[in-house]
């Protein structure tokens, strides 16, 4: 097969490239080639940035997919733009979706792909839901040959996954681990989450390329594993050797202090309880299962992040705001208590 990744390097893309490369099959990927030295031997690239639209068109000229797949669509204009570009160059068309787009709050805790799309908490959810109309009236009109995945958090062994964290990533909450500081757990930690290695995912997407009964369908990939939000720090505290000091506060009120907004990633995502029940996915992709276990996947990564002093990146604004704000905590729960 001829696979064309829009993207390609990031958490996600850059497992799948691995993957079809493993498979023989023919691949290319077409961003701007920031990250090439990142790619493994075998892959093709077309330089160009996909928001310029006639230079892109230019160097597709001649070019014809069975699947493309974009990585990188995040609202309708962008959407509109790739149905353009290949509409007349593909056999199956992926958009890249999430799960973040289900229902919030959930009627159901447990989620397929029939539990509805409404997410009025966060701006990103609600563009990926128009996206996902977008294609879907395509298909119904034009037979344009679309493929829906909406994945959940997916991480990979660069990222340690966390429910709060600042902008420059997760190494400061690790750091404040290291230092037996205390690190801030949202709501009171019970709630169910739903963390996928990128290497599952990758395995279950390429079972969905080429996929004639994937067409006009919209698939999640997810493990089935759920676990608490406590026991996700406690896996982490028990990779760092650490014991873990967890501080509980509320998402409602971590939403509105500011100045993160954790307004969509909390209210609208991470805060719900999420199961997700995956027999659409394994009945298109036979044999599929999710075979890394959240402890095991999260080993490799906090052994990446301390052995990769690049990845260590201090983020001191972020280490003040959460002292601030246990100590704002603490100081309630004294006034409180008299």
């Amino acid at each position: 097969m001829k696979i064309l990744l829009i993207g390609g390097t990031g958490t996600i893309s850059s497992a799948i490239t691995k993957k079809i490369i493993e498979n023989d099959w023919d691949l290319w990927l077409l961003n701007r080639g920031n990250r090439s030295g990142d790619l493994p031997p075998g892959v093709n690239e077309i330089k160009c940035d996909i928001n310029d639209e006639a230079n892109t068109a230019a160097k597709l000229n001649g070019h014809k997919f069975d699947v493309v797949a974009d990585f990188i669509i995040f609202n309708t204009s962008q959407a509109e733009r790739d149905w353009r570009l290949f509409k007349d160059r593909t056999k199956q068309y992926i958009f890249i979706s999430s799960a973040s787009a289900y229902q919030k709050p959930l009627s159901n805790y447990l989620i397929n792909e029939a539990t509805p799309l409404a997410n009025p908490y966060w701006k990103y959810s609600r563009d990926k839901i128009a996206c996902e109309d977008f294609f879907m009236a395509k298909y119904r009109e034009d037979g344009f040959p679309i493929t829906i995945i909406r994945p959940s958090h997916t991480y990979d062994e660069k990222r340690i996954p966390l429910g709060i964290h600042g902008g420059k990533g997760s190494w400061q909450v690790i750091k404040r681990m290291l230092d037996g500081k205390p690190v801030i757990i949202h709501g009171d930690g019970t709630s169910l989450w739903t963390m996928t290695s990128s290497t599952d995912f990758a395995e279950a997407f390429v079972g969905l390329t080429g996929n004639i009964k994937a067409l006009g369908e919209s698939i999640q990939i997810t493990s089935d594993e759920s676990l608490t939000w406590n026991q996700i720090y406690e896996a982490i505290a028990a990779s760092l050797g650490v014991p873990l000091k967890a501080v509980h506060i509320s998402s409602y009120f971590l939403a509105k202090a500011g100045p993160y907004d954790y307004h969509g990633a909390l209210l609208g995502d991470k805060a719900n309880t999420v199961v997700f029940e995956n027999s659409k996915l394994k009945r298109l992709v036979p044999g599929f299962t999710a075979k890394v276990r959240f402890d095991q996947g999260l080993k490799k990564c906090v052994e990446y992040l301390l052995s990769h002093k690049e990845s260590q990146i201090p983020d001191p604004e972020f280490d003040v705001w959460c002292d601030k704000i246990i100590a704002v905590q603490e100081r309630a729960l004294k006034e409180m208590q008299g």
